[in-house]
């Protein structure tokens, strides 16, 4: 083979006598290609004066340098007006890949759509996924994982899986709301939670019972609910049923900010004062939490950077293979509702 017909890296290998993935890798100092090897190959591309195509190169090695922000079409999880928390934590990870220098991709996937991520991974389009997930996406991860291809959500892991998350204390967070309304002197505390399989609305409402048990209180199922989502219509539909059956409510629990901004109104339209009457803790601290016409108290997760670290920790395991599950702490912001 002469020196000008080597023009690509299935030349290489040929010459190499290894596969083309070999080739790619080494001409990318991949840590997985023995350095003997690695050297061999190096030594034929600079005997045949052989430079690598970048966009090509890119393509063969899933190496885009850009990341993809799945979005779920579902409510509870789509960034939109009606989910802040979805668009600060899109924007910590923005951040986060820019300092990187790599790219973010926002993939909007239809709910029934099983097998979204081969048309993005396989193509080499991006190079990794963050996914903003909980149970319900459990196929998706699973998939994920028998692709090969890197990704890291936020939320809690599922068990038995190796893979990389980033999530928030949630039982401390439920433990955290529900003590401070007990301690400013709560009788009749509900919880109105996000969708019942998803896991971190069952830690929180662990966090809730165990607060409630070590004052001494008793668990009443009737005081605890669910909505289909964490949006501000299914708050207000939650704590409008909840004050159907219990209209002795004198504090609540929301599973996020824009659940309780929903009870809040409510229960002023049932002619409650808040904080009076009813107390109220949302969850999250999104930016509207401290700005509504009646400031809210809430449990502050450090939204933004927990965007950064799904970029970086994804990142770092695309170089290095390392699993991370990020547990970030969770801190009672008290103002005027509770």
């Amino acid at each position: 083979m002469s020196k000008k017909s080597v023009q690509t890296i299935d030349d290489i290998a040929r010459l190499a006598k290894v596969s083309k993935s070999t080739v790619s890798r080494a001409l990318n100092n991949s840590p997985l290609i023995r350095q003997e090897t690695k050297e061999r190959i190096w030594a034929i591309a600079r005997e045949h004066k052989f430079r690598i195509n970048a966009p090509a190169r890119n393509l063969s090695l899933r190496q885009s340098r850009t990341i993809a922000f799945v979005i779920p079409d579902m409510q509870s999880c789509t960034p939109c007006p009606d989910s802040q928390f979805g668009l600060e934590l899109l924007g910590g990870a923005a951040d986060g890949l820019r300092a990187l220098d790599y790219d973010l991709l926002i993939v909007h996937i239809q709910q029934r759509d099983s097998d979204w991520m081969y048309s993005y991974f396989d193509s080499g389009r991006v190079d990794g996924f963050v996914l903003m997930t909980e149970g319900r996406e459990q196929s998706h991860i699973k998939k994920l994982i028998d692709l090969k291809a890197p990704f890291i959500t936020w939320g809690v892991p599922l068990p038995n899986y190796s893979y990389c998350t980033v999530t928030g204390d949630n039982f401390t967070g439920g433990m955290l709301a529900t003590d401070h309304l007990l301690q400013i002197g709560r009788q009749t505390i509900a919880f109105l939670g996000g969708p019942m399989l998803d896991m971190s609305v069952q830690q929180r409402l662990k966090g809730y019972q165990s607060a409630l048990r070590a004052a001494g209180r008793s668990i009443d199922p009737e005081l605890i609910r669910h909505g289909d989502d964490y949006t501000y219509g299914s708050g207000m539909t939650a704590m409008q049923r909840l004050l159907e059956k219990r209209p002795d409510v004198d504090a609540v629990f929301a599973n996020s900010d824009l659940m309780a901004l929903g009870a809040l109104k409510a229960a002023k339209d049932q002619g409650k004062r808040v904080p009076d009457d009813i107390a109220v803790v949302g969850y999250d601290d999104v930016l509207i939490a401290a700005y509504n016409t009646l400031p809210l108290t809430t449990i502050r997760q450090n939204i933004s950077m927990a965007g950064k670290l799904l970029a970086q920790n994804l990142v770092q395991y695309i170089q290095t293979g390392v699993v991370t599950n990020v547990t970030m702490p969770v801190e009672l912001v008290i103002r005027e509702s509770a």
